[in-house]
């Protein structure tokens, strides 16, 4: 090497990118099993191994208290939020939201609170909604899927319609109703093809289930909130019903 040619150290600085989470906001990780530490005996005979059907819980009747138990059984499980609140449009109408937002008036000056109705549900026969309330958005969000986890149903499907009668769980085994205070709603089974013939709302609930075909007809006042849970109600009550099988003649084997 040259003497003339001088070699200098080049010190390079390493800079750490460090993301700015905003205030009021709380970021949810993903589930993960292996750091899941049960707090009931169900939970801990649900990560031995021992009970490793849901559908074996809700038929034992036993309650579930940890929202873990269904992420642990139902990992492909879906959540969503309902447009159940109202906001100021643009030009001076209303406008759907996802937040309900109440208002209390004291000497200290309003005090908002904020209301969110959540859904989960795998689109395979499992599904479940939850309200939530709260003082901020993201816990009132957080509260709504916990609860909607625990309120989780198993919704008997089948074709119940005289047109179709292919014997696939594409719609519902027979005509059920459901109710929430005033608002009334009767589902319908429906041939395969129909699609969904029920309110926007109740629409998703459908999807969340894994039901393609149906009618619907409602009655009395229908509130938005009252209907979606009018609409759960019926799916709650399908299995509630007892069907009587068919009893094989006497000349049969």
């Amino acid at each position: 090497m040259p003497e003339d040619i001088e070699v200098k150290e080049v010190e390079v600085k390493k800079v750490e990118v460090i993301e700015q989470v905003p205030i009021g906001i709380k970021r949810t990780k993903s589930f993960n099993p292996e750091k899941w530490q049960p707090k009931t005996e169900l939970g801990r005979k649900v990560k031995a191994g021992e009970i490793k059907d849901l559908g074996e819980i809700l038929n034992s009747g036993v309650k579930i208290l940890e929202p873990e138990i269904i992420d642990f059984l139902l990992p492909n499980l879906e959540s969503d939020l309902f447009a159940v609140g109202q906001s100021r449009g643009k030009f001076g109408g209303g406008k759907r939201t996802i937040w309900r937002q109440t208002q209390k008036k004291t000497s200290e000056g309003n005090k908002p609170n904020f209301a969110t109705l959540a859904i989960v549900g795998n689109k395979d026969g499992y599904v479940g909604i939850g309200f939530g309330k709260s003082r901020e958005t993201m816990p009132a969000r957080e509260k709504s899927i916990r609860e909607a986890k625990l309120n989780i149903i198993k919704v008997r499907r089948g074709c119940g319609s005289w047109e179709c009668s292919c014997g696939k769980e594409h719609s519902i085994p027979f005509k059920i109703t459901g109710r929430s205070s005033s608002v009334k709603i009767r589902l319908i089974p429906a041939p395969k093809g129909t699609k969904l013939c029920i309110e926007k709302e109740c629409q998703r609930i459908m999807n969340f289930s894994g039901i393609k075909d149906i009618y619907s007809k409602t009655s009395k006042s229908t509130t938005k909130l009252n209907l979606i849970k009018a609409c759960f109600n019926a799916l709650k009550n399908l299995s509630d019903v007892k069907v009587k099988q068919s009893m094989p003649d006497v000349g049969e084997k």
